[in-house]
């Protein structure tokens, strides 16, 4: 047997250095991490968040990093769960989908939280950051079909990507960090419920909960803590377990001479991923058209199959929380018809409880296309077909939403997004100063960027 997976993961991981970095992939990291702060202040006031935090404020202990926004100090392993939670919450952060989707954004923490307790730069945060990227998305292409298409959640992709960003903040040899991929290997494995019929707060929980284990199981290698070694290929390991079908040559071939993070998506909407090509185009139709929702009789959604499961089930009509809402294309599209946007403030209990929204969102129906499966995931295509109680029809096609990369965020659009998240909390001098901080980031201590970022 060759060389296991997770030690040529390993030995790239370890010898990469900042220098190595192109600059526009630095940018790149740096724009993530100010989308990341920005979902992460803008879910303060969320009672999952709270609940999180209010239970580790009481626990207390050693006061390692800081909870983002808050200010609070608390232990490191601690403090990456909340702060992932913080960046999860609104389900506005990045989206990279393949064979398996996955929000590399979430791991961010595992490297920030580490390197405020070893005093770490931001520039060993960005590398770690950029593996992070690297790996998780690498990790999204791996399966045919992915993890997600097996009844498995993500967050069974990111217990292999965490150690690794945690443990380049550590500085651990490429023994460790093999040790430290094993150990948070064995023990995180997500079924794919969180995400599936009516959903909870788990549904934003179980990949910081992954983020989390990847972290303590860092800290476990560098105490020379072992752990299994052919985690991907080995008897009874991930391959194994999961069933046939994997590409192993996309985890490893041509490392470092092109970077993920550049191929990531980001979110222009609070929604699940699948749902913003079809956003954009209902938008686009009530805007131009300036239909009111009362004139409307029918909508047809015409979209892959996969997005006609998840995003149509039953519960999805009636949805009781803002998790299962912000994954209803039904109420989603029903609120876009009515308010012509999709803000963090279309899942308020307000929201939710509003009359109008039941006289359209029973009009909605979904359509899987065979053709669109085929083009998925190279392209997001969505057909809306809206027909309005005159007779007439509007309809839009559209391969892309808003925040892919090949129809990218603007400065302008992230400047925008990070404002109306942040505004709640803090003024504008400070949302302009997080900003000047974020971006020049890479002149800083750990320490130092997470008490410019505190309210």
């Amino acid at each position: 047997m060759g060389e296991t997976i997770s030690r040529e993961i390993a030995r790239y991981a370890v010898n990469l250095k900042y220098e190595d970095l192109p600059d526009e992939v630095i940018e790149q990291t740096k724009r993530f991490i100010y989308d990341s702060i920005g979902c992460a202040l803008g879910s303060m006031k969320t009672k999952d968040v709270n609940i999180i935090r209010d239970i580790y404020l009481e626990m207390a202990g050693t006061p390692e990093a800081t909870v983002i926004g808050f200010g609070d100090k608390i232990p490191a392993v601690n403090a990456a769960l909340v702060n992932s939670l913080m960046i999860r919450a609104l389900d506005f952060n990045d989206i990279y989908w393949k064979e398996d989707p996955s929000h590399p954004s979430d791991i961010i923490p595992a490297a920030l939280s580490l390197a405020e307790k070893v005093n770490a730069s931001m520039k060993d945060v960005i590398t770690a950051v950029v593996l992070a990227y690297e790996f998780e998305q690498r990790l999204c292409e791996w399966g045919k079909p992915g993890i997600r298409e097996r009844k498995w959640h993500h967050a069974t992709l990111t217990q292999l990507v965490s150690p690794i960003a945690a443990g380049k903040i550590l500085g651990l040899t490429e023994d460790q960090m093999v040790n430290a991929i094993g150990i948070s290997g064995c023990h995180n494995h997500t079924i794919g419920c969180p995400t599936a019929g009516k959903l909870t707060m788990m549904k934003n929980t179980v990949d910081p909960m992954s983020v989390q284990a990847g972290v303590f199981s860092a800290l476990m290698a560098q105490k020379g803590y072992t752990g299994t070694e052919a985690i991907f290929e080995g008897k009874e390991g991930f391959k194994d377990v999961y069933g046939p079908d994997w590409d192993d040559s996309v985890l490893t071939e041509g490392l470092g001479k092109s970077y993920r993070i550049m191929t990531c998506s980001m979110k222009a909407f609070p929604t699940e991923a699948l749902t913003h090509t079809h956003l954009s185009a209902a938008i686009k139709i009530v805007s131009d058209h300036d239909i009111h929702h009362s004139d409307i009789k029918e909508v047809v959604i015409t979209t892959i199959a996969r997005a006609c499961d998840i995003l149509f089930d039953p519960h999805k009509y009636r949805p009781e929380s803002r998790e299962t809402a912000d994954h209803s294309l039904p109420y989603c599209i029903a609120r876009a018809l009515i308010d012509r946007q999709i803000t963090t403030a279309s899942f308020s209990d307000e929201k939710l409880k509003d009359p109008e929204l039941w006289e359209v969102i029973d009009k909605i129906k979904g359509e899987a296309s065979v053709e669109f499966e085929k083009m998925f995931p190279a392209k997001q295509p969505s057909k809306v077909l809206i027909r309005l109680n005159d007779g007439r029809e509007y309809e839009q096609y559209l391969e892309y939403p808003k925040g892919d990369p090949r129809e990218p965020m603007t400065q302008l659009d992230l400047d925008n997004k990070f404002r109306a998240l942040a505004e709640e909390q803090t003024s504008d001098e400070q949302i302009l100063r997080m900003k000047k901080s974020i971006f020049s980031c890479e002149n800083m201590s750990a320490k130092a960027f997470m008490e410019e970022i505190t309210l």
